[in-house]
Formats: C-alpha cells, structure tokens, sequence
C-alpha cells in the first residue's frame, strides 16, 4: 500500500538530497534555500500522482510543467523509445530524413489549422519561439520587405529564455540580469480583465480594446517594420488570461490589414491543455505559425516543433536559398517516436474529449474557492487555470513585495507540497496558484486539489 503524506514521518537529509544540494543548479531557483532545507527528490510517477524518495505521495497539479498531459508512469511511451533507441538511436535532419520525424511532420500538420503543412523540429519551445522569428525575418526579407523585422507581443507574457525569446517575453524580472537583449521587440496590453475595470463588465469592448492596442502598437513602430505578432492562446504568466470573445478574430484582422504575421505560441496550450490538439482551433482564429512543445510527448523526450504555412515556405524552394538554422537534437528519433506514441493515446482514449467533457467541472471545483477572502479571481480554460490572491476581495487590492514574499515562499509552496500537491505559486505578475493537471485527471482530482488549497490559504490568511 503506498504511503500518504499523513502516513510517512519526514525525512531527514538523504543522500540523493545532499548530493543535489552540493552539485545540481536547479532552474528558476533560489539556491540559498537549499543550504538549510532538503532539495525534494522525486523518485517515481504513477497516473496523476508522483512520490518522493521517502513513498510520499503528491497530486501533480501541474502536469511536471504543463507537459504530461497523458499521466505518470506510460510504460507504452517508455517502450516506444525504446525500441527507436535499438533501431535508430541518433541521425539529424540536416539535410537527411528519418521514418519517425517523417511519420509526425505528416500528423503534426494533419492536427494543424489550414495550411500549416510545414515542420521545423526543435528540442524545446524557447527554441521554437527563437525559430518563429526568425523565419520571420528571413522570409520578409526574401519578399523584398527587409525592414520587416520587429515583434510585437503582450506585457508579463513568457516566450523562452534564450535571447531572442526573452527579447520577446514581457517579464522585467526575467530580463533585466540579460540586457541588453535583441533589439525591436515591443509590448501591448495583456487580457487580464480582472485588472481592467475601465470597461466594466463589458469583456467584448474589452477584448476589441486590447486587440486594438496591438494595432496601436504596429503603427507607432510602423507597419513596414513589424514582421510578427506573438500570443499565447491563454497567456501563462500572470495567471491564465483566457482571450474575450472576438479577440482573436480581430487581431487576425489586424495582422493581414498590416501584413504582420501572427504566431500562436502554444508551447503550454497545444496538445489537449485547453481540449483540442491545437488552442487555435478551440478559439476560431488561423495562425501563420503555431510553436509548441511540452505535452507532444507528455514529457517522456524532449522536443519542440515550430508549425509553418506554405505561403512561407514559398520562398525557400527555389534556387540556392535555404534557412540557416537548425539544432542537434532537433527532431530526435526517440523523441519522434515516443511524440508519435503519445498522440496514439490521445486518439485511442480521447484525451481531448475528456477534457472538453470535464473542463466546466474542473472550474465549477476551483470556483468554490471563491468564497474565501484571500480569493480574488479563478480564470482559465481546459485543464489551465490560474487562482489570483489579494489581500481585499472588495478593492483587488494586492499584495506588496514583501507580502507577496511571505505569502508563497514563506507559506503557500510548502503547505501546499506539505498537504500533498504539486502546483506553482507564482508572482511574475499579481500573485496566483496555477494549476494545469495531468488530462487523465476527473472528479476525484479536482476535490483533492480543492481541498489542499482551501486548507492552505485558510492558513495563509492566518498568517497575514
């Protein structure tokens, strides 16, 4: 029988933990912490849960990092690499093919919108932001349009962090130890309507609002200097803003009006998220490009795609023109199959479907937490939603810096893992819970998660 966090007394420091803490730089992580407190070692997965090396078991609120969609513990995906790795371990696609990256370019532009028929293979989704762009550059220089080269996407927005897509995430705190950074990018209002109350309760004004900033700002940068428009589908950082009606209808209006190309980055939305294999289709809009990663192999390998139409392709099929940018690893073979294996359980379960049947459950679970005072706002869409804190429900009156400080590092991550589940506290914007489950997950998973947390920020407001 598997031990529950009320079950196991805690650990003391093992060696699995001392070791991380003398050799292993965590990512996005203060390591100070782990002078005087174990680094949590995660030793297994099961379904929507994981457990520790100590048998403690936690609800994986948060899919690893939005990424394995189809649970814990495939072993069918686990034996799909394998079997790749005896047959084909490693070739690239420089200027060679191999059968599994074939087989899913070819499923990979069948899920995708309209023309998107062309497949740039990365390892990651920074890699397929940093390739979105540019292509885009590229290709508005090889139409006679060389100017064509700026960005535009939304403010507290997350794309990557190498230097291209960090130019493009609209994060300050993630920037400012980089800078500077790749020149022309730009940034417009986000849809978070909880912080717009100069349109009341209008959220359609709202969203043509918001769309016409971006309009906005291709005018004041100029429309013969702005190459591509970036947007998540529901924007990550600052707590899933999900898209007002009609929002992305007009900001394709805007982009052809202009000539600028519109990338969907789905790094976090594609592959079931939000019910559908791409966000696009659940919103009704037609990208030029789609970049995606995490849950295209639920995060049993490593890869990353940046999705293309014909129209830009075009330029790249006669003469001796080529695109000058590739990676080792992209399009791995492994990778390849196991992505090719994930899909296959998409499509013999239903994943998407289960997820459109359940999503209004999951957020009718969540929105029970609206009761409590220190629960400003619950918004998302699919199995993606963020809970934003605030220290007035009446005014949305915030937390401060040090609050803030005291509210998620110094209370709500640990009591949160303490109880039993894996979910982010974060304050890249106004401080919020995010939550994006594994797709497997049902009734059961969401009153666990709505327990955990209604204990944890019934403490919390204790504390404040």
């Amino acid at each position: 029988m598997t031990a529950t966090p009320s079950t196991v007394p805690a650990p003391t420091r093992s060696a699995l933990a001392a070791t991380a803490r003398d050799h292993l730089w965590l990512h996005f992580s203060r390591m100070s912490t782990y002078q005087h407190a174990d680094v949590p070692v995660i030793v297994r997965g099961e379904g929507a849960y994981v457990y520790d090396e100590a048998g403690r078991r936690y609800l994986d609120g948060l899919a690893g990092l939005f990424v394995v969609q189809a649970g814990h513990g495939r072993r069918e995906l686990a034996r799909a690499a394998a079997r790749q790795a005896e047959t084909l371990a490693f070739f690239p696609l420089w200027s060679y093919a191999h059968p599994a990256a074939i087989e899913l370019a070819e499923r990979l532009a069948a899920y995708a919108p309209g023309d998107l028929n062309r497949v740039f293979f990365t390892t990651g989704g920074g890699e397929a932001v940093e390739t979105a762009w540019k292509l885009a550059k590229q290709y508005f220089k090889l139409t006679g349009r060389p100017f064509k080269h700026k960005v535009i996407s939304r403010a507290i927005a997350y794309h990557g962090t190498t230097q291209g897509a960090l130019s493009i995430t609209g994060i300050p705190d993630a920037k400012k130890y980089f800078e500077p950074l790749v020149p022309g990018t730009h940034k417009a209002p986000n849809t978070n309507f909880y912080r717009a109350p100069e349109h009341g309760d209008d959220l359609e004004a709202f969203g043509r609002w918001a769309a016409d900033e971006i309009e906005r700002a291709i005018v004041a940068e100029g429309p013969d200097t702005v190459a591509a428009v970036f947007l998540e589908p529901v924007q990550n950082s600052g707590g899933c803003f999900p898209p007002p009606p009609g929002y992305f209808q007009r900001v394709r209006e805007i982009c052809d009006r202009h000539d600028v190309l519109l990338v969907s980055d789905e790094v976090i939305c594609a592959f079931g998220r939000l019910g559908t294999m791409f966000a696009c289709d659940k919103f009704g809009y037609q990208p030029d490009m789609i970049t995606c990663a995490k849950g295209m192999t639920s995060g049993y390998s490593p890869i990353g795609a940046m999705i293309a139409s014909d129209r830009l392709m075009e330029p790249f099929l006669d003469g001796t023109t080529y695109f000058p940018h590739g990676y080792t690893f992209g399009g791995h073979p492994v990778s390849s199959a196991v992505a090719l294996a994930n899909l296959d359980i998409f499509e013999r379960e239903g994943l998407n479907q289960h997820v459109l049947d359940t999503e209004g459950a999951f957020r009718a679970t969540l929105e029970k937490l609206r009761d409590l005072p220190i629960v400003g706002d619950v918004r998302g869409d699919g199995f993606f939603y963020g809970i934003e804190l605030v220290k007035d429900k009446a005014t949305k009156e915030t937390f401060d810096a040090e609050e803030s400080e005291r509210l998620l590092r110094g209370h709500l991550s640990g009591a949160l893992f303490e109880n039993g589940l894996y979910c982010r506290a974060d304050d890249r914007g106004d401080p919020v819970l995010q939550l994006a489950p594994p797709l497997i997950c049902d009734q059961q998973h969401f009153d666990e998660m709505e327990q955990i947390i209604r204990a944890a920020l019934e403490g919390a407001a204790a504390l404040l």
